[in-house]
């Protein structure tokens, strides 16, 4: 199951054929934001640039093995966000999901220096865990859960029921306790406790339906329910994240109360990490600083050997 839209197939097909135009484009989409993620952990605009450039580096030497699993952002945010884990390496394997920075700031403790913060930074590895040491089983599994929570997820937004779009990202996303839940939505925790319990059993019930109609017995699909991976998958997909063209038009405050009330509380009460970035590349999109086009030569000079290589 691809991720991809037409716009990013259309620039892979390019880089795939060596069309340098196409990888000039595909670079000047994505910099933005990977620079504004990268320097809002490593402090540092050198050490930021080093790592866009490592990601697209890297990106191109494993272009053979992308699928499309995930979008093309995502993607690129995994690579970065490993190559960030490794200039830290050894302090911790962390999240991505900087509620927990938000909350230390706002309690008046100084957890800013990236170092420390790291720790509610990053999530597991997800390119291992969804591009290695895994059979078909696995794959419809997880294709399966993805199925779910956009149900789920869509059928949210459309009543609309913000409040609980926010309870069931901090349960799944964050990975908080039903409590802490409670005191950031400012509801009653068995009211979390319910909606956790219902956003379960209607994941489960899609997730069996769709392995059964892919032909497994009822009992293997029974045994494949989603508690264990629901947070894995639902990390790498960013199944909630809201659209970039969503974050623009709160940007220009073009959205409605309620949608722009749930934008606001995913980038600054979560404290998505990859939103964040995408809001500050959205607001920086007409820096034409010496800086910033020096990293895009950068980029383009180091990739080009990768770029005409046989795929």
């Amino acid at each position: 199951m691809s991720e991809l839209t037409q716009a990013e197939q259309f620039l892979l097909d390019g880089i795939r054929r060596g069309d340098a135009a196409a990888w000039e484009q595909f670079v000047d989409r994505f910099r933005g934001r990977l620079v504004a993620f990268a320097a809002r952990r490593l402090g540092s605009a050198a050490d930021a640039d080093d790592a866009v450039q490592d990601t697209f580096v890297r990106f191109l030497r494993g272009l053979g093995a992308y699928r499309g699993a995930a979008g093309v952002e995502t993607y690129l945010f995994t690579i970065l966000r490993r190559r960030i884990v490794d200039h830290y390496r050894g302090r911790g394997r962390p999240s991505v999901c900087l509620l927990h920075d938000v909350l230390a700031r706002e309690a008046g403790r100084d957890d800013d220096d990236p170092r420390r913060s790291l720790a509610a930074f990053a999530a597991p590895d997800p390119t291992a865990s969804f591009h290695a040491r895994r059979n078909e089983q696995d794959e419809l599994r997880r294709e399966a859960l993805a199925a779910a929570v956009r149900e789920l997820l869509d059928a949210l937004r459309a009543e609309p029921n913000f409040r609980d779009l926010k309870i069931v990202e901090l349960l799944f996303y964050c990975q908080l306790a039903n409590k802490s839940v409670a005191g950031v939505v400012g509801a009653e925790e068995a009211h979390v406790a319910l909606v956790k319990h219902r956003a379960i059993q209607r994941i489960r019930r899609r997730v069996q339906r769709e392995l059964k109609a892919r032909g497994l017995r009822p009992g293997e699909a029974e045994s494949l329910g989603p508690d264990a991976l629901l947070t894995e998958v639902w990390e790498h997909l960013r199944l909630s994240c809201p659209k970039r063209n969503t974050i623009g038009a709160y940007l220009l405050g073009s959205l409605e109360p309620a949608w722009a009330d749930y934008v606001d509380f995913h980038l600054h009460r979560l404290g998505c990490a990859f939103c964040l970035a995408n809001l500050a590349d959205l607001k920086r999109r007409t820096d034409d600083s010496p800086a910033a086009g020096a990293l895009r030569r950068r980029i383009l000079q180091s990739t080009v050997g990768f770029l005409t290589q046989p795929r």
